[in-house]
C-alpha cells in the first residue's frame, strides 16, 4: 500500500465531517489536507484507542520524534511520507505538528478542566493549530485568515465537546468546565453515570450557546477576499453547526447516544455551500 492510499484509506475510514469538504478541493490541495488529516486521526487514536497510559505516552513520544524526522528528511510512517512533499508548498511547521501532539498528550494527563481558558488552550491544540493548517492548505490569501481559522476550530471543537459527552463520560473524561458544572450545579458524577437533568440541559445550552458565538465570530473574520478558498472550511462550519442544531432540538440527549447527521445529508450541506458560497 503506497503512502497516499494509506492516507486516503485513514480519512475515509474515519467517517468525518471533514471528508465530505476535502472532496471538493483540486488534487495537490486535497492530497496534502487528507495525509495532514490523516496525521491528526493517528496521533488522536493513540489516546483513544490505547488504554495503557504509559503505552500511550511511548507512542505520542514517538510520533513527536518522528516529526522531527521527518522535517529533517527522514519520514518513516506512510502519514509523514505522504504529508512531507507538500510541506514546504503549504507552510506546514514542525512546529504546528508538535502542537497537536502535546493537545493529545493533555488528555493523558488531565480528564477535567477547572475553567474555559484552561479547555481553551486545549482546543487550541487539538482544533485551532489544526484549522490554522488547513487554511494555508486551502488557499489563504491574508494574514487575517489565520484568526478566522483559530476561531473557526475552536467553534468545531466545543461543537464535538457537546456531541461527545456521554462518549468521553465512558473513558472517564468531562470536557466541561469544572466551574461551570458548579455554576449549573451539575455534578461530576452525574456526567460520568450519564444521568440526564433539567439542570443538564441548562448546562448544555450555556455550551451551546458559547458555540454559536465562536461560529459567529469566526465567520465575521474571515476577510472577503479568502471567502472562496476557504470554502472547506466554510463547509465544516455549516455541517458541525447543523448537527449542533440537531442536538439543541433533542434536548441535548448526548450522554446515551451519539447524534449525527447521514452521509448524505453533510454531502448536501457541504455542495450548497460549494455552489453558492455561504453557510
Amino acid at each position: 500500500m503506497t503512502p497516499e492510499q494509506y492516507v486516503q484509506d485513514k480519512a475515509a475510514a474515519s467517517g468525518s465531517s471533514f471528508y465530505y469538504a476535502f472532496l471538493f478541493l483540486p488534487k495537490p490541495r486535497r492530497a496534502a489536507i487528507t495525509a495532514f488529516y490523516a496525521f491528526c486521526r493517528e496521533v488522536d487514536d493513540v489516546v483513544d484507542e490505547v488504554t495503557d497510559p504509559g503505552v500511550a505516552a511511548t507512542k505520542l513520544a514517538w510520533w513527536r520524534t518522528e516529526v522531527a524526522q521527518s522535517f529533517a528528511g527522514q519520514p518513516r510512517h506512510p502519514v509523514m511520507k505522504a504529508l512531507m512533499p507538500y510541506a514546504a508548498a503549504y507552510g506546514i511547521q514542525a512546529r504546528q505538528l508538535h502542537e497537536v501532539v502535546d493537545g493529545c498528550q493533555m488528555d493523558l494527563d488531565q480528564t477535567r478542566y477547572l475553567d474555559f481558558p484552561a479547555l481553551r488552550l486545549y482546543c487550541h491544540r487539538v482544533a485551532g493549530v489544526v484549522g490554522e493548517v488547513a487554511a494555508r492548505i486551502f488557499g489563504q490569501t491574508k494574514d487575517e485568515t489565520t484568526h478566522y481559522a483559530h476561531k473557526l476550530g475552536l467553534a468545531l471543537q466545543l461543537t464535538n465537546i457537546i456531541r461527545d459527552v456521554g462518549e468521553d463520560a465512558l473513558r472517564g473524561r468531562i470536557y466541561l468546565p469544572v466551574n461551570e458544572l458548579q455554576q449549573f450545579d451539575v455534578k461530576a458524577h452525574e456526567v460520568l453515570n450519564r444521568i440526564h437533568s433539567d439542570r443538564f440541559i441548562a448546562l448544555m445550552k450555556f455550551q451551546a450557546a458559547r458555540a454559536h458565538t465562536a461560529y459567529e465570530e469566526a465567520l465575521a473574520l474571515l476577510p472577503a477576499t479568502d471567502r472562496r478558498t476557504q470554502k472547506p472550511g466554510l463547509m465544516m462550519a455549516s455541517i458541525y453547526r447543523t448537527l449542533l442544531r440537531e442536538i439543541e432540538r433533542d434536548d441535548f440527549q448526548v450522554l446515551n447516544q451519539r447524534v449525527s447527521l447521514t452521509p448524505v445529508r453533510k454531502l448536501w450541506l457541504a455542495w450548497r455551500v460549494q455552489a453558492l458560497g455561504r453557510v
